[in-house]
């Protein structure tokens, strides 16, 4: 593939929004050492793809520019590296980029042999495309923090999942409801009905007064809070916790790691837990096969070309998809 370009976004600084995406012709890149040349089939995007357009990610990520974003793909392998064992040329795959390096949104991309997983092909590309970030983060949100057994097996937990409609809280709540759980769910007023085809028991509009105090129509007190919302203050979860609950930030900021440090110096049975997920393999083939069993779905909320790559990323900022956002070479 040397000397061959590729079509690609990029942009060269932080900052800019949709104004700074470019479409460029770029060399298609080649595979190092066990790495896996991809040619990609979908592309999904998640905030945390504005977060390190925005710089906020700047401290402990630092951007190397020209940037090309996105960093959950589906593909088929094109090319392999030396050392890789798993994969040849031909088969379908699913794979996180690094946020380091990007490639997302691009014609080819380059993944580690140690992020990628075989791709069924009962799951298509872009259901695949959505797993990466937001699938995983609900699955380890969901079984290693919250404690729920996927089998059914264990007591039984009463669990809020805050913005049930967005890219982790769909997963998160199709998750759960495999486990021995009472789900209720906040969302926006004209997702209530996608929410409870999910399987939660309890949806709440997040904007009724009952939705902003996340009080359980039924009066349940929660065991566990997966909150993959933002902006609310743990003064609005603790009254709707019970005696040891506690609240799953996934996106946590400086009052949450604050909430947290106190929550454990004073030995309160009630806990915020920061959870930072860094994506393992063993989790991504978890989640691929539990869509290939008809137990998970992705929900997509719009696909785009990368020729229209600017309307999935003005979509990505607007933050009301339902489901994922998906863009396909």
């Amino acid at each position: 593939m040397a000397g061959k370009l590729m079509h690609a976004i990029q942009y060269d600084c932080y900052g800019g929004g949709v104004a700074s995406l470019k479409h460029i012709e770029v060399p298609i890149p080649t595979p190092s050492k066990g790495e896996v040349l991809l040619k990609l089939e979908a592309t999904s995007l998640n905030p945390f793809d504005l977060k390190i357009q925005k710089g906020v990610a700047r401290p402990f990520m630092p951007r190397r520019f020209p940037y090309i974003p996105a960093s959950d793909v589906a593909g088929v392998v094109h090319d392999v590296g030396p050392g890789v064992k798993n994969f040849k040329p031909g088969d379908e795959v699913v794979a996180m980029l690094s946020h380091l390096t990007g490639g997302g949104l691009a014609e080819y991309a380059v993944a580690k042999e140690s992020s990628t997983v075989p791709r069924p092909p009962e799951v298509s590309a872009a259901e695949s495309a959505g797993l990466p970030v937001a699938g995983v983060t609900a699955y380890e949100a969901v079984t290693q923090s919250a404690g729920i057994k996927l089998d059914g097996s264990g007591p039984r937990k009463n669990v809020l999942i805050t913005a049930a409609s967005g890219g982790v809280g769909h997963y998160a709540v199709q998750l759960a409801k495999l486990g021995n759980t009472h789900v209720t769910a906040t969302c926006g007023a004209r997702n209530v009905g996608f929410v409870k085809t999910l399987g939660a028991d309890e949806v709440i509009d997040y904007k009724t007064p009952e939705g902003a105090a996340l009080k359980s129509p039924s009066g349940q007190k929660y065991d566990a809070v997966i909150h993959c919302a933002t902006g609310i203050p743990w003064s609005v979860f603790e009254p709707n916790l019970s005696e040891k609950g506690k609240v799953i930030d996934l996106t946590p900021g400086p009052s949450a790691m604050w909430t947290f440090a106190v929550k454990k110096l004073t030995l309160s049975k009630k806990q915020l837990v920061p959870l930072i997920v860094i994506p393992k393999k063993e989790s991504l083939d978890a989640v691929v096969k539990l869509v290939k069993e008809g137990k998970l779905k992705t929900v997509i909320d719009s696909k785009h070309p990368l020729s229209r790559a600017e309307e999935a990323w003005a979509k990505c900022i607007d933050g009301h998809a339902t489901g994922k956002i998906i863009v396909e070479p």
